[in-house]
């Protein structure tokens, strides 16, 4: 008769079963457990401290759902910004007066407008200049209140050449341009408590009518916070000199490059070494960059986070090998092999990981949905996210159950069974 442990004791299992300790018996060979019964297995083992279970698999989900939430509403804002970019383009070109030799404020020349327009490739362009004046709500507000809002002329080609829309109102045209008339840029609207057409507001002395409001212009922020109003009217009335402070001039995208090279030269051919040309578009593309650099960090905390949720499935696995001993001894006295034992711990380590992925991959996207709605941006989760997700779950599994598993199989039929 075999000894206890050979028959069926210990047969070839899994590397973490440890080596044989005897050879089988001829014409002996212990029960092969298939994937399901596996899995049945380990199902009921959780099944049995559903709490327990719970809250360490609550753990898990808390620390991928951060991760798939910060990576959702990183690349939902990026998405909105992209989006952006390609319905405003990326041919926008600003002109500027830089310094003179001495230090000085620069000055564009009053044709510069003109000549720019002349360039070959170049489809638009508009114009503003600063007045030096101030706008207030009403003729009670301290002068040197001025919230910000500065008064700009604005040439009429100035809202296709932005492509901004009018969100109340209309814009300036041949009519209004030379008399009292303003257009409120969105943030200067809101700080001047305008809300539609024919309200007035206070510049220089004189009440002036608002004509409409502007939409928010993410290529042009200077626009938003401006009170635009007609060259001729800024001559006539504010005392501006008629000298543009900038030139928006936009061609086609692939034309960049050579328009950014002549412009200086165009506009201002006496002193080109006075011009600064800029493209709007790569501050958006900045701030895409720094929101990618941004998450990396809140990366890095998930995965922290991910990590004490995997400690938590380790101390949970521990503690249950230690509570069923007797099960193990029954189990191995019954002819359950080492590697089976080990199986059986390791695969309810990975159901009981798996289950806080799963749960924390469909919170990640909740909060995702949410937010995006909450912000009006497009709801954007990419597939790697949540898929990265339960495979670092999964990962995590695997190495929390490793020690737990290999204790229960090393454990001692006679000493399990002799557990009170």
């Amino acid at each position: 008769m075999s000894r206890p442990g050979t028959a069926y004791g210990d047969g070839p299992g899994p590397a973490c079963a440890g080596r044989n300790r005897g050879r089988p018996a001829r014409g002996l060979a212990p029960a092969r457990l298939s994937w399901t019964d596996l899995l049945r297995v380990g199902a009921w083992g959780l099944r049995t401290r559903p709490t327990r279970v719970v809250l360490s698999a609550l753990g898990v989900a808390i620390g991928v759902a951060t991760m798939i939430a910060v990576v959702g509403i990183s690349s939902s804002s990026k998405a909105q910004l992209l989006d952006q970019l390609d319905r405003l383009g990326t041919g926008l070109l600003t002109v500027t007066a830089g310094r003179t030799l001495f230090g000085a404020e620069a000055k564009l020349p009053k044709e510069s407008v003109a000549m720019a327009a002349g360039i070959g490739p170049v489809t638009a362009t508009g114009a503003t200049g600063d007045t030096g004046r101030n706008v207030r709500r009403t003729d009670k507000i301290p002068q040197e209140r001025t919230g910000g809002l500065v008064v700009r002329s604005a040439s009429l080609d100035l809202l296709g050449t932005l492509r901004m829309e009018v969100s109340a109102g209309t814009w300036l045209n041949e009519a209004t341009a030379g008399q009292r008339a303003v257009t409120l840029g969105a943030l200067a609207a809101r700080r001047l408590a305008v809300q539609e057409a024919g309200d007035q507001v206070w510049i220089d002395g004189r009440w002036w009518t608002v004509t409409g409001v502007l939409a928010p212009s993410p290529l042009a922020p200077e626009i938003d916070r401006s009170v635009l109003v007609g060259f001729e009217a800024a001559e006539r009335f504010l005392g501006f000199d008629g000298h543009p402070t900038t030139i928006y001039v936009r061609s086609a995208d692939e034309a960049v490059g050579d328009v950014r090279a002549v412009l200086p030269r165009t506009v201002n051919p006496e002193k080109p070494e006075e011009v600064e040309v800029g493209r709007p578009s790569d501050a958006l593309a900045a701030r895409a960059a720094a929101d990618g650099a941004f998450t990396d960090l809140l990366l890095g905390v998930g995965a922290v986070a991910l990590l004490v949720g995997g400690v938590g499935v380790a101390n949970t696995m521990v503690i249950s090998v230690l509570e069923r001993r007797r099960e193990i001894g029954l189990r191995r006295s019954l002819g359950a092999t080492r590697g089976q034992v080990c199986g059986q711990f390791l695969t309810e380590s990975l159901l009981l990981a798996g289950l806080g992925g799963i749960a924390g991959a469909a919170l990640g996207s909740l909060v995702t949905a949410g937010y995006a709605a909450v912000r009006d941006l497009p709801a954007v989760v990419p597939i790697w996210a949540p898929a990265g997700g339960l495979a670092a779950t999964l990962l995590v599994g695997t190495v929390a159950g490793i020690y737990p598993a290999m204790r229960a199989a090393r454990m001692s039929p006679t000493l399990a069974l002799g557990t009170p």
